[in-house]
């Protein structure tokens, strides 16, 4: 203990030298008693408690951070990553409109290669901005029109199903007519059997008929109707609606079907525009070739 107190400088080095000897015992003791034994676990649980407010206040400028810049977001900003996501949800729903119909094919054999190659992967997604329907005209504008690539007779589907088809094209906006429209007509496919037929528009909103199928047509409640893909308006295998009447009078010849549209005709507010591709003009016919004169016979000599 006497070093500790000399005041010369070899009684100081000697003294620093002690301290630093038994400072590394015991920090050497302490380890092992915390490896072998774990006494220190509680000592070790208390001071994370006395240090904890330390460190929520060091860590509390950046959450603040994280929180202002999350509430500072404006309202475009969400506006426009919801309008994003919706067309995203749109393009995947038209995607999967085709499943029941493929599956149908599938069971025959049919290649979907002739069906996929009149419409494009990716729709022309439109809002609509006015509704006309009353007893004549069951009709939309919407907001895309000859600048974005509309053209007249393109079909319109909805996130359910054919929604109709483009009736007039203007620089901006365009209409279009509703599937249930009285002077509306496509060519439907029932499903589960194949028969082909046209469904025509009844003029009430959201119903059809099926005025052409035979009394002995295999048609039941229930039955999925689709797009045959014939005339080349629709392309081939989207949902058009669902029977949900059939009538059989033996004196007429011809069965009395109505169905409903797949498509929300009433309250859809985005419709997606199928942009057909042109089609390949067709190779030109070689021009004939005029036949060679024959050559004249030598003239016989006298």
């Amino acid at each position: 203990m006497v070093a500790f107190r000399s005041h010369d400088t070899a009684g100081r080095s000697s003294g620093l030298l002690l301290r630093s000897v038994l400072y590394a015992l015991l920090a050497l003791g302490l380890i092992v008693l915390d490896k072998r034994y774990d006494q220190l676990s509680k000592i070790r649980r208390a001071l994370s408690v006395v240090v904890y407010p330390l460190e929520l206040g060091v860590a509390s400028p950046f959450r603040g951070w994280a929180w202002l810049r999350r509430s500072v977001t404006t309202r475009d900003t969400l506006r426009a990553e919801n309008a994003r996501l919706r067309a995203q949800l749109l393009d995947e729903r038209f995607r999967s409109q085709r499943y029941a119909a493929l599956e149908a094919e599938n069971a025959e054999l049919r290649g979907l290669r002739t069906s996929t190659a009149g419409a494009e992967a990716h729709p022309l997604v439109a809002d609509i901005m006015d509704v006309d329907v009353d007893a004549f005209r069951e009709r939309v504008l919407v907001d895309k029109g000859a600048a974005d690539g509309v053209r007249v007779g393109q079909a319109v589907l909805d996130a359910h199903g054919v929604y109709g088809q483009v009736e007039s094209v203007g620089e901006h906006t365009g209409d279009v007519l509703m599937l249930s429209d009285a002077t509306s007509a496509i060519p439907v496919m029932i499903n589960r059997t194949g028969l082909r037929t046209i469904a025509v528009g009844t003029g009430d909103l959201g119903h059809l008929k099926l005025p052409y199928l035979p009394t002995t047509a295999d048609v039941v409640k229930g039955d999925l109707l689709v797009t045959s893909g014939l005339g080349g308006t629709y392309p081939e295998g989207y949902p058009v609606g669902t029977v949900v009447s059939v009538k059989i009078d033996t004196v007429r010849s011809l069965a009395d079907v109505e169905a409903r549209t797949a498509a929300n005709l009433a309250s859809s507010r985005e419709l997606l525009i199928v942009r057909s591709k042109p089609r390949p003009p067709a190779p030109a016919l070689p021009a004939a070739r005029a036949p060679r004169p024959k050559p004249a016979a030598p003239a016989k000599s006298r």
